[in-house]
């Protein structure tokens, strides 16, 4: 269990790091930050929407038999939390922009990455495999996040260094801290408890890569982002079915 917490804590550090230079990309290489972006979604979309569904929804199938109804509010409390921000943002601002970049905003993305920490501390209990088919994805989507944390702080007229430390502490900090908050309630969780769980981690993962991600990546019309797609899938497929 020891070694759990360790690993769960690096893979959680690892996100913060990898949303850091996210942040620190498209403030030093705004081009090329911006022109490969797209990419990176996509290969996160592909594991987070393969994984679930070849590993950790039966997986959590085999801890409960509930947990297809908690798959489903894992996914949709996702969506309604998202959709609550973002009716709330356009309610106190019509334009969008300049109030996207306020406190609602941050809170959300804060919240956010704050249970990406949570999601660490459950699939990492459950077993090294689903922690880390989980991480992988999730790591790989924390870079265009750190990113588009920036840039809408930017574009709310946040000078560039203020705009640098508040997206560090909203998008990367909170994801450590999500986990270290959460180990000690999760660890002691029974098997039922822990595959429910398990299951809202799975809709939420799938949520993130199939309705956050993808889209995003699509506008971009990338010539190549159905290859990166393909290969975030083909990567989560060969993880689950070596250790199978």
């Amino acid at each position: 269990m020891e070694n759990t917490f360790w690993t769960a804590l690096g893979a959680s550090g690892a996100a913060a790091v990898v949303t850091s230079l996210g942040i620190f990309t498209i403030r030093h290489f705004a081009d090329w930050g911006q022109r490969n972006t797209p990419y990176f979604m996509c290969f996160a979309a592909g594991v987070l929407i393969a994984a679930p569904f070849l590993h950790i929804v039966p997986q959590s199938m085999v801890m409960t038999s509930q947990a297809p109804a908690w798959l489903l509010v894992g996914f949709m409390g996702l969506h309604l939390f998202n959709r609550f921000v973002t009716a709330f943002v356009c309610e106190r601002d019509p334009g969008g922009e300049a109030y996207a970049v306020g406190l609602v905003s941050l809170l959300g993305i804060g919240f956010h990455s704050f249970l990406d920490g949570v999601i660490y501390s459950i699939t990492f209990t459950v077993s090294l495999l689903t922690g880390s088919l989980a991480a992988l994805g999730m790591v790989l989507h924390e870079f265009p996040e750190g990113i588009i944390t920036y840039l809408l702080l930017v574009r709310g007229g946040l000078a560039a260094r203020k705009a640098i430390w508040l997206a560090f502490l909203a998008a990367a900090l909170t994801t450590p801290l999500g986990m270290l908050v959460s180990w000690p309630l999760i660890s002691v969780i029974d098997p039922p408890g822990l595959g429910t769980l398990l299951a809202l981690s799975a809709g939420a993962l799938i949520y993130v890569g199939a309705t956050h991600l993808l889209p995003r990546a699509e506008q971009e019309g990338k010539p190549f982002s159905l290859v990166a797609l393909a290969g975030g899938v083909l990567v989560a497929v060969i993880i689950v079915m070596s250790k199978g």
